[in-house]
C-alpha cells in the first residue's frame, strides 16, 4: 500500500502550529478553505472531551483548477486535508494527506503532475513546521 499521509513533530504548542501551519500554506500558495475543531465538536455533539484536534481544508486553487479541468469528479478528493493534534504526551503532531498518492489513484498523467507538484510544497510546509 502506498502511503496517503506524510507527517511531522512541531516544537511549538499547538495554537502556535496552527497559526504556523496556516502560514506556511499561505506562503506556498494555499488557502485554509474550512477548519474543522474536531475537539469541538465531539464536546458539543457526544459531550466527549478530546485532546486539541483540527482539520484544515487547504487548497491551492492554481493546481486545483488544473486538476478539474483533467478530472471534473476530482473535487471528490479535494481539498488536501492537514491535521494539527496535540499527543498524549503534550507533543504536537501535523499531518498531510499525501496527494501524490491520493491523486495517483485516478491513473491520469495530468492529475498525476498536479499530485507530484502539490506533494512538494506541502512538503516544504511540513519542513517548515518541524524546524520552527
Amino acid at each position: 500500500m502506498s502511503r496517503i499521509v506524510f507527517s511531522v513533530t512541531s516544537p511549538n504548542d499547538y495554537a502556535s502550529t496552527v497559526e504556523q501551519v496556516t502560514e506556511a500554506l499561505k506562503s506556498e500558495g494555499f488557502g485554509v478553505l474550512t477548519s474543522i475543531d474536531v475537539a469541538a465538536t465531539l464536546k458539543a455533539k457526544l459531550d466527549v472531551e478530546h485532546r486539541p484536534y483540527v482539520i484544515l481544508g487547504a487548497c491551492n486553487p492554481h493546481y486545483a483548477h488544473q486538476a478539474l479541468e483533467a478530472v471534473p469528479d476530482i473535487g471528490a478528493l479535494l481539498p488536501c486535508n492537514v491535521v494539527v493534534r496535540e499527543e498524549d504526551d503534550g507533543r504536537v503532531s501535523v499531518v498531510f494527506m499525501d496527494p501524490e498518492s491520493v491523486l495517483g489513484l485516478i491513473a491520469d498523467p495530468a492529475v498525476e503532475k498536479v499530485g507530484h507538484d502539490v506533494a512538494e510544497k506541502l512538503q516544504r510546509v511540513a519542513d517548515a513546521v518541524g524546524k520552527a
